[in-house]
This record gives structure tokens, sequence and C-alpha cells, in this order.
């Protein structure tokens, strides 16, 4: 295979174009589950002889991988003793304005995603933000996307920050031998991240000012819910009328269907039969009175007696997340309810008033859910929470002594490393250890917060980098860059970063990170500079991801809870891509000035 050239590349590069181009329409058109994909990349990588066995199952043995892994133990013991609620409660305060208010906000989030994970920082500032925001009078669409936009750009001021960072410098590590300080990103990323806050301060008008989803659930026109009757309700064989259903308090009845699936307008004159499905529109908490008044209940089956309904049901308000397989179903069509425990009680759709059942509603990314679950409702598991995102958390840890410890143990992992005490996996790794022995989280909590879907994406991720290497696709795709860009370092650096850019917009950073750094390292070597200066700014663009919401786990969080529509990430987004770009091709400069090759 390696005698057929076509268009300067050999078969086995063509094969890994094909693999990848394939893999990322996979993950953009389907729903197929991420890891897989990727798993299924590297098995044709190596079942067609593109890699090695070696070269195909390196990413599971990688130093970079490993750290993530261990990394989400120590995140564990940090979330379970309450280091960030406490943060939190201490730092944002009640500002007067609203750039004091996103100073507040970006600044301490940036900070903590600078060493944890900032999906977790983000998931825990979303429902507190919502709170904060009524106290503000401020729109939680205001605040949510400076949230996201802060969690990312936090992360990129420390290699362990984000798992790109993580990556790239892992490579650089195996191709040089040269292991990056954890802090090498610090000054880069500091100044990028207040020309951003900046950005978001005088640019707030391009900020949407949305309804906040679950607000639809307190107004009067803006969702619908469904009602059953039981088969012993006292009101079985009376009319609409009779039984004082067409006129009720918040709102309205408009729709009846049967048990034998007919549908009818709710005329006053229409007799009430046990297993019907009463379909109101109005306000949500005067419309589940009915419950209590009129005997109704809310199931996703027919109801003999209410006695089968659990009196202690508790109401929870979700999101349904970005490639959940809920979309474009009908909860009807699906067993979610019966798998999870719960009930569909509404839906909301950016305020957005739907005229349907809610269970016949075809569900799209962001819509808001009303459930009814079980005060005995299991924990959220991986797979719900794949499928939708809770607004609120049941758990709530204890802020104690164990809340010192812990973080006086992440203090220690990232100063032993920054000083080159310690290699940064052995750092991660007796940090980990300190926290189970600290018993800041337990072994079971250690285990499940290991999420093996991202680390096989981050092994994948690692392969896929090695492969457009190997294969000279790298070399080819960098004296492309140069032909166009010519020789100026600069401009080259900024092309790449730009692509590289683009492209995370749509695909997994990590992906982006292992895809470009073979290109950046050879179209340094090829203009003979140290690779240093162009991996740093590639690491900060991979990472700067806001015009689109499908860009970063983060944005996926705060688009439902914040009401946002997709446009509303370009808006905003698009400027500060540009802005921080240029930024980032400054600061990296300055503070990594080229140098040449010795």
């Amino acid at each position: 295979m390696d005698s057929i050239i076509f268009a300067g590349l050999n078969l086995y590069a063509w094969v890994t174009i094909v693999t990848v181009v394939a893999m990322f329409a996979t993950l953009l058109f389907t729903k197929l589950r991420t890891d897989l994909v990727f798993l299924a990349a590297i098995g044709v990588l190596y079942l067609t002889g593109v890699l090695s066995a070696d070269e195909a199952f390196s990413g599971f043995s990688s130093s970079s991988v490993v750290v993530i892994g261990v990394l989400f133990v120590v995140v564990a013991g940090l979330t379970h003793t309450g280091v960030l609620q406490w943060m939190v409660k201490r730092l944002l305060g009640q500002p007067a304005t609203y750039a004091k208010a996103v100073l507040r906000l970006m600044l301490p989030v940036a900070a903590l995603s600078s060493f944890l994970s900032n999906t977790t920082v983000v998931a825990m500032f979303v429902g507190i933000v919502k709170m904060w925001s009524k106290k503000l009078g401020v729109s939680p669409s205001k605040l949510l996307i400076p949230l996201s936009y802060a969690a990312g750009m936090g992360g990129v001021c420390t290699l362990i920050g984000t798992p790109p960072n993580l990556i790239i410098s892992g490579l650089y590590e195996q191709q040089t031998g040269n292991a990056m300080n954890v802090l090498a990103t610090t000054l880069p990323g500091l100044f990028c991240l207040c020309v951003g806050v900046l950005v978001i301060i005088l640019l707030q008008r391009l900020l949407p000012n949305r309804k906040a989803p679950e607000s639809a659930f307190e107004s009067t026109s803006e969702y619908t819910v469904e009602l059953l009757v039981p088969a012993d309700n006292a009101y079985i064989g009376q009319t609409v009328a009779e039984a004082g259903l067409n006129k009720v308090r918040g709102g309205s009845l408009i729709q009846i269907a049967h048990f034998d699936d007919v549908t009818l307008s709710a005329y006053d004159d229409e007799p009430i039969m046990g297993g019907d499905r009463l379909i109101f529109a109005g306000q949500i908490d005067e419309l589940l009175d009915l419950r209590k008044t009129h005997g109704l209940v809310s199931a996703d089956h027919p109801i003999f007696t209410t006695d089968e309904v659990d009196s202690n049901g508790q109401l929870r308000t979700a999101y349904v997340n970005f490639g959940s397989t809920l979309i474009g179903n009908t909860i009807s069509d699906t067993d979610f309810e019966h798998d999870n425990d719960v009930i569909l009680v509404a839906v909301s759709r950016r305020g957005e008033r739907l005229h349907q059942s809610p269970r016949q509603v075809v569900l799209q990314a962001g819509d808001t859910l009303l459930l009814q679950c079980s005060r005995r409702h299991a924990p959220v598991t991986d797979r719900l929470s794949s499928q939708i995102q809770f607004f609120d958390s049941p758990q709530v840890p204890n802020i104690g002594s164990r809340t010192l410890v812990s973080t006086a143990i992440m203090l220690s992992m990232v100063v032993l490393s920054a000083l080159g005490i310690l290699p940064l996996l052995q750092c991660a790794i007796l940090a980990a250890m300190a926290m189970l022995i600290c018993r800041c989280c337990s072994p079971d909590q250690a285990m499940k917060a290991i999420n093996w879907e991202i680390l096989m994406v981050f092994a994948g991720s690692v392969v896929l980098g090695t492969a457009i290497q190997t294969t000279g696709i790298a070399e080819r795709l960098a004296f492309g860059i140069l032909d166009v860009c010519g020789t100026n370092p600069i401009i080259v650096m900024a092309a790449i970063c730009l692509v590289a850019n683009i492209t995370t917009e749509f695909i997994s950073n990590t992906a982006a990170g292992a895809m470009f750094f073979p290109i950046m390292y050879q179209a340094a070597e090829h203009l003979g500079y140290q690779p240093i200066t162009f991996l740093i700014a590639l690491m900060i663009s991979v990472s700067s991801s806001f015009a689109t919401p499908i860009g970063s786990p983060t944005h996926m969080l705060v688009y439902g809870p914040g009401g946002y529509r997709f446009s509303d990430f370009a808006r905003i987004g698009l400027p500060m891509d540009l802005i921080i770009l240029m930024s980032n091709l400054l600061i990296v400069n300055i503070i990594y000035p080229l140098t040449p090759l010795q």
C-alpha cells in the first residue's frame, strides 16, 4: 500500500483521511455514542494495517490519558467535601451592576476550572446562577453564557484544566522528551481570560435576554399539562361541565383523550370516563391542584385507584441534552418513564406554547420537562444524565474539616508539579490516594466519578493524532499551509489556529487538539523554529469554541437552563472567537518568542 501514491499521499494516508471524515460525520449527524465511534475508528485503522497493534492501543497507556482518569478521583474528593459550594457561597455576593456581576462570576469560575473539570464547575454553578440572577433582577441568559465561557477560558490556564492541554503536552513530551510545566499556559491564558471578560462586558447587548425555561411553568399560557382520570374517580359519568372542569382556576381544559385513543375537543357536554387523559393549558401550580380537588393523577399508564400513585412524589425540572435519544421522539414512543421511574407532567419550549399533549410533543434539544419523581427516586445514573440534565441537585455535601483537607491536597498537587519536584502523573496519583485515605470521597464515589466514555475518547484522540502523523498526512498538510501562507511563522501559526478553532466548534476539542498537534508540530519544524510557541497557541485555540452550543460540553449544560436558541451563541461567540484568536497570537509570541531550532 506504501507504493500506491495519489496526490502525494499513499493508500494508508487515504484510508486514514476517509476514516477521520467518516468518524466526524458520524458524530455530527448521528446519535451514536462518541466512545463507540472512536473505538470503531481505531479498529478500522488497525485492521487496514495503518497502525500496528502497539500504535493502535498506545492511547490507553498514554500518560496524559492516565492523568485525566486519576484527576476524576481528585475532583470527586473536592466535590463531595463541598469545596465548590463553599467558594460559591463566599464569592458571588450582591454586586450593584451587571459589569460587577460578570466579574464576580467569571473570575472565580475560571479559577476553579483551571484545576477542576470545567463541566463539573459549570454543573455546580448553573442552579446557583439561576437563583442569583433572580436576586439581581437579571435574566439568567445574561449570565449563563458568561459562566460557560469563563469555564472554558479558565481551563486553558493550566495543563490540567482542560483535556486538550494534557493531550498536546503529552504528545510534545513523546516527540521531544521534554515535559511542559503545569503552569506553561497560565500567563497567556490569564491574558485571554481578561480580554474575554472585557468583551462580555462591552458587548453585553449581544447576549440574549431570554425568559428562563422553568418560568413557563409559572405563567398562564406557555405549557400544557396532562392529567389522567383513575377508574375509581367520583366524576366518571358526569360531563365536563357537571364536573366543573370546563372552568378551572389558573387555566382551561383544551382536549380529552379517551382510553381508546380517540382525542376530542373539550366540549362542555363531553362525558368523563375512566382512563381519560385531560389536557389543560394554564398555570402549572394551580392546575396540579386538580389532583387533590378532582382526584386526577399524573401517570404513564392507566390508574385504577388513586392508591397506586405515590403520594410523596416530588416535581423536578430538567432539560433535554444535546445527543439525547429523546430528541425526535415523543415520550409515549419511548420507555423513558418506565426505565427511570419518572412521569412527564409538562413540557416547555423557550416560552413557546405547545398545543399538544406533553406525551405527544416531539422533543428537541433544550426542551424543559417537568417530571414527577418518587421520593425514593434513585440517584441520577450516567445513562439518565446523558438524556436529561436536572436543574437542581439532590446531593448537598457537608462543608467541614475535610473541605480544607481536600483543598490542601489539590494545592499540594499543583505546587509539586509546577515546581518540577514530581512529574504531573505522580502528583495526580498521590493526590487521588490522599483523597481516598483522608476519606474525602469513598472508593465507590471515586469509581463512579471516572467517566470511562470520556477516557475512551481521549485515548482514541491520541491514536488519531498518531495515525495522522505516521501516514504523512500532517507533513503534507503542513507543506500545503506553507505553500499558501509562505514562510512567515506568525501567518502560518494564525492559519492553523484559525482552522483548529473553526473545527473545534463542531467536534470534541480533545480530538481537535490531537488532530492538529502533528500539523502544527511539523509546520514549526519545517519553518526551523522550536514548536513550543506554536503548541501553546494551539492549546488556547482548540479550547476557544464560543460560537456554537455544541462546541463545548459546558455550552450544552447552560443551553437548556438559559432558554437559548442556537443562534444566540453565534451572535456573541463569533466576535469572541476572532478577538480571542488575535489576543492569543499576540500574547503567546510575547511570552514565548519564536526561537530557531539549534
